[in-house]
């Protein structure tokens, strides 16, 4: 399940709090139930607050890992929790 491919990346390295949140909602509320958006960020809070908030609007969290020094990539499936 985590081996899907991204149906869109939103890369969010360089920007601080709360660009990420900002530009994963937007990306969350036009995409469609079981599509899969992938977020990359260097910013150490977005790893928290980005799947929490996901998940607080019924989106699945598949993935958080760190990919290469600060840059991590956080997969979520979107409606996949209902």
């Amino acid at each position: 399940m985590e081996n899907k491919k991204p149906d869109e990346t939103v890369d969010t390295r360089g920007d601080v709090c709360p660009i990420p949140d900002i530009k994963t909602q937007k990306a969350l509320r036009k995409m469609k139930k079981g599509q899969i958006v992938e977020v990359l960020t260097d910013y150490p809070l977005s790893t928290e607050r980005i799947p929490k908030t996901a998940q607080s609007q019924g989106h699945k969290i598949l993935k958080v890992e760190r990919i290469q020094g600060p840059d991590y990539r956080i997969l979520i499936e979107v409606g996949g929790t209902s």
